[in-house]
C-alpha cells in the first residue's frame, strides 16, 4: 500500500512546479504517489503535470475545468488519494533532500493521526529563517504522540496544511474538507489538531517554504483578506459541535486574535482605507467568541494590542502602530548609513553624465523613438536586431536608434542610426525614448519613467541557472548584486520568451510583475525563413565548399572556472569526420571582454569567434557540437543533427547549476569524453535513429513558436498595441 499521497495544487506556479515535483520524486523513498492538480492555471502548470505523469507512474495529473481556489483544488486531490497518509504540499514549495525516509520511519513506528514536521522559510534572496517549532516546544518532543489537551502549545505552530501529514482514514472519518476562499488552511489545520487522538512531531526540516517576491497572496493588497473571518468562524463552529473540546477554546481564541492582528499589521494586505473596518471586525469577533473564563492574554506590547481590540479603540491602536513603524524606520536608516567614498575622475565624469540624464528625464518622451541595445552595447545583434528590422517594416513611424560601444561602431550595418555608449547623446536617448529594447539589462542609473516601455528580449533558453537561482551556486554568482538585479528587473514591462520552459524558468529567476510574451525568439525567424540560396551564399562567404560537411563547435563559457577550455583536439575530430569534414570553432561572446587570444587555426579548421551574426554559422553548419549553451535551442530550429559534448557535466551541474540535464534530455547524440565524441562521428551515431528521435522530441518541446513570425508578434504587441 502507498504510504504517502502528496496532493500538489498548482496555479500560476509554473516557474517553481518542476522543483517541487523533482523534490518529491527524487527522494530515496518510493512508496508515494503524487496527485498534481491543475487548478485552471492560465500558465503551463497543467502541461508540466502531464509531462511528469507521462514519465513517472507515481504521478497522476488532474486538470480542473476552471479555477476553484486552493481549498477546493486540494479537495479534488484528496478525493483521488489512496495513500495511508496525505501530505498537502503547495506547488511553489519543495521538500528538503532525503527527508522522506525519516518521515516514513516515524509514521510506521508511531501511526499518528497527525504528524507535524519542521520547515524553513526560504526568501527570494536565498536567506533561510527557521520556524517557531523549537520556541513552541522548547525541548524536542521526541517520538511520543500526544493529544492537543496535553500539549496545547502546539496550536502556536504555523497553521498551514503543508507542515503536517494527516492519516487519510482519520481525515475522511472526520468529514473535514478545505473550505473555499483565502486563508483556507485555518479551517483545516486547527480542527485536525483539535480532533486528533495521536499527534506526533518530527523535529526535522522537511519543507522549504518559499517566500515569493511577487504573486503571493500574503503580499497582495486585496479586500479578500477579510475572508479570514469566515475561516475562523468555521473553526469555532467545529468547536461548538464538540463540547468535549471546550477546554481548548481559550488557546484557540488567543490564536485567532493573534492571526487577525498579524493580517492587519501586514502593510501588503489591508489597504489603509479598509483598516478601520478590519479592526472593527476583530473587535466584534473578540466579543462574540471570547471564552467565559477568559483566555491567556500575551504580555507586553502584544497584550496591549489585545486590550485595545477588546475595547474597540482603533485610534489608539493606529497611533501605537504608527509610532512603532517610525522607530523601526529610524533603526533601519541607522543601519544603512555608509561612509562617503572619495570619487575618482572617472566617477566624477559619470556623475556629470548621470546628472545630464536626470535633467533629460524632465523633458517630454519622444513618442516615436525606440532605443535598441544588445550584449552590453556590442552592436546590432540578436533579438533586438530582429525586432528592429520588423519594426521598420510594420511600424515605420518608429525611429530606431542603437546604443553601441565606440570600438564596435564599424560592425553596424550601413545606414544604422546609433549613439555611442557613455555619451550625452546616449543619456538623452535613454531618458527620452518611448521604447527601450535590450537582450540584457540597461545600467542601474536608468530610471523607469512613466510612459516608457522596457522590453527584455533575453538571449537564450536557459540551461544553466540564472538570476536569483544563482544564489544557490556561489561559484557561478561571484560579485552578483542580487538586490540590484531585481531593481533592474522591476523596470521590465515585457519579457520575451522562446518557449514554455523559458517562461517557467524566468518566472523563478526574475520574479516581478512584467508581461510574459511567449512568442518565440525573433532572432530565430531568419533560421526558419532562410532559403537554400541564402544558405549557399553564407557558406561561400565562410569559404565552405558545396561538398564539405561542416561541424560547428560552440561551447559555453565557465565563469566559475576562468581560463577553462573543454578538452578538444580539432585535428583528431577532423580525422573522425573524414576528408570532407570542415570544423568551425566559436568561443563565447564573453571572451572578447577577457582579452583572450584566438585559437591558431587554418586549413579545414577555422576560428569563427569574430563572425558577427551567429545565425550565419548556424545556417552554414551541418552539425552542431555544444555543451550547456543555448545554441542548441536555436540550432534545433533547423532540424539538423546536434551533439552534446559535456566532459565536465557532473562538476558543472554541482558548481554552476543547471535547469535540466542536457545529457538525459539531449537533442541528439551525447558524449562525455573526447574519445566518445570522435567515436560518434566515426560510427554514424550522430545521424542514427536514436539521435533523430531525441532531436524530434527536443524540437516538439522547445521549438513550437519558431515559425518565422516571432519578431512580428513582438512588434504588433509592443509597438502597435495589438492583442490576440
Amino acid at each position: 500500500m502507498t504510504l504517502i499521497s502528496f496532493v500538489v495544487p498548482a496555479f500560476r506556479v509554473q516557474g517553481y512546479l518542476r522543483e517541487c515535483l523533482d523534490s518529491l520524486l527524487g527522494q530515496p523513498y518510493r512508496e508515494i504517489e503524487v496527485i498534481g492538480v491543475d487548478d485552471g492555471s492560465p500558465d503551463a502548470c497543467g502541461d508540466i503535470l502531464d509531462e511528469y505523469a507521462a514519465r513517472d507512474p507515481r504521478v497522476r495529473a488532474v486538470r480542473l475545468p476552471a479555477n476553484v481556489g486552493l481549498g477546493p483544488a486540494r479537495n479534488a486531490g484528496l478525493d483521488r488519494a489512496t495513500g495511508e497518509y496525505v501530505w498537502f504540499l503547495d506547488g511553489d514549495d519543495w521538500l528538503a533532500p532525503d527527508c522522506l525516509p525519516e518521515v516514513a520511519d516515524r509514521l510506521t513506528a508511531t501511526r499518528p493521526d497527525v504528524l507535524l514536521v519542521d520547515h524553513v522559510r526560504v526568501h527570494w534572496d536565498d536567506r533561510a529563517t527557521r520556524s517557531a517549532l523549537s520556541d513552541v516546544f522548547g525541548e524536542p518532543p521526541g517520538a511520543a504522540t500526544f493529544r492537543l489537551a496535553d500539549r496545547p502549545e502546539a496550536v502556536r505552530l504555523l497553521h498551514t496544511a503543508w507542515n503536517r501529514l494527516v492519516r487519510r482514514e482519520f481525515l475522511t472519518g472526520l468529514g473535514l474538507r478545505f473550505a473555499p476562499g483565502w486563508y483556507e488552511d485555518v479551517a483545516f489545520s486547527y480542527p485536525v489538531l483539535l480532533a486528533a487522538g495521536r499527534i506526533g512531531v518530527l523535529d526535522r526540516v522537511c519543507v522549504n517554504y518559499r517566500q515569493r517576491r511577487s504573486g503571493a497572496i500574503t503580499r497582495t493588497l486585496d479586500d479578500r483578506h477579510f475572508e479570514v473571518f469566515d475561516q475562523w468562524h468555521r473553526v469555532f463552529g467545529f468547536l461548538d459541535e464538540r463540547p468535549e473540546l471546550a477546554g481548548l477554546r481559550p488557546v484557540v481564541f488567543e490564536r485567532m486574535i493573534w492571526h487577525y492582528l498579524t493580517v492587519l499589521g501586514n502593510g501588503d494586505r489591508i489597504a489603509p482605507a479598509l483598516r478601520p473596518a478590519f479592526f472593527r471586525r476583530i473587535t466584534a469577533d473578540h466579543r462574540r467568541f471570547r471564552p467565559a473564563g477568559g483566555y491567556p492574554v500575551p504580555d507586553g506590547l502584544d497584550g496591549l494590542k489585545h486590550r485595545l481590540v477588546a475595547a474597540g479603540r482603533w485610534r489608539t491602536f493606529r497611533a501605537l502602530r504608527t509610532a512603532h513603524q517610525a522607530r523601526e524606520r529610524a533603526r533601519s536608516t541607522g543601519r544603512q548609513a555608509r561612509p562617503v567614498v572619495r570619487r575618482t575622475a572617472r566617477l566624477a565624469r559619470d556623475a556629470l553624465l548621470h546628472e545630464y540624464y536626470r535633467a533629460e528625464l524632465r523633458r517630454p518622451i519622444d513618442p516615436t523613438l525606440a532605443v535598441y541595445a544588445a550584449y552590453w552595447y556590442r552592436g546590432c545583434a540578436c533579438n533586438p536586431a530582429a525586432i528592429a528590422a520588423a519594426a521598420r517594416r510594420l511600424a515605420p513611424h518608429v525611429r530606431g536608434v542603437w546604443i553601441v560601444r565606440r570600438d564596435r561602431i564599424d560592425t553596424l550595418p550601413p545606414g544604422t542610426e546609433y549613439v555611442v555608449a557613455g555619451t550625452r547623446d546616449c543619456q538623452r536617448a535613454l531618458a527620452r525614448a518611448r521604447w527601450l529594447v535590450n537582450n540584457v539589462n540597461f545600467p542601474d542609473f536608468v530610471r523607469k519613467r512613466p510612459g516608457q516601455v522596457h522590453v527584455q528580449t533575453h538571449h537564450g533558453t536557459p540551461v544553466k541557472v540564472m538570476g536569483l537561482d544563482q544564489q544557490r551556486y556561489p561559484l557561478g554568482a561571484v560579485g552578483t548584486d542580487f538586490a540590484g538585479l531585481l531593481r533592474r528587473v522591476d523596470r521590465w514591462d515585457y519579457s520575451i520568451t522562446s518557449n514554455a520552459f523559458s517562461t517557467q524558468m524566468w518566472d523563478r529567476a526574475y520574479p516581478a510583475d512584467y508581461v510574459r510574451l511567449e512568442v518565440g525568439y525573433p532572432r530565430n525567424d531568419r533560421l526558419v525563413t532562410a532559403t537554400a540560396e541564402e544558405v549557399r551564399a553564407v557558406r561561400v562567404r565562410l569559404g565552405v565548399d558545396p561538398g564539405d560537411r561542416v561541424v560547428l563547435y560552440a561551447p559555453t563559457h565557465r565563469e566559475h572556472l576562468p581560463g577553462y577550455r573543454p578538452p578538444f583536439d580539432p585535428y583528431r575530430l577532423l580525422a573522425a569526420l573524414g576528408p570532407a569534414g570542415r570544423l568551425l570553432v566559436r568561443s563565447h561572446y564573453f571572451h572578447d571582454r577577457e582579452g583572450r587570444g584566438r585559437r591558431r587555426t587554418g586549413g579545414r579548421v577555422r576560428d569563427v569567434s569574430d563572425v558577427a551574426a551567429v545565425e550565419d554559422l548556424y545556417l552554414a553548419a551541418d552539425v552542431l557540437v555544444t555543451d550547456y549553451s543555448s545554441a542548441m535551442f536555436d540550432y534545433a530550429v533547423l532540424d539538423r543533427p546536434i551533439v552534446i559534448y559535456a566532459p565536465d557535466r557532473d562538476a558543472y551541474r554541482l558548481a554552476r547549476g543547471v535547469y535540466f540535464d542536457v545529457t538525459a534530455e539531449a537533442p541528439g547524440a551525447v558524449a562525455v569524453t573526447f574519445d566518445e565524441l570522435c567515436a560518434l562521428f566515426r560510427s554514424g551515431a550522430v545521424t542514427g535513429a536514436p539521435a533523430e528521435g531525441a532531436r524530434r522530441a527536443f524540437r516538439e518541446r522547445f521549438c513550437g513558436w519558431d515559425d518565422g513570425h516571432a519578431a512580428e508578434r513582438v512588434v504588433r504587441r509592443v509597438f502597435l498595441g495589438e492583442h490576440g
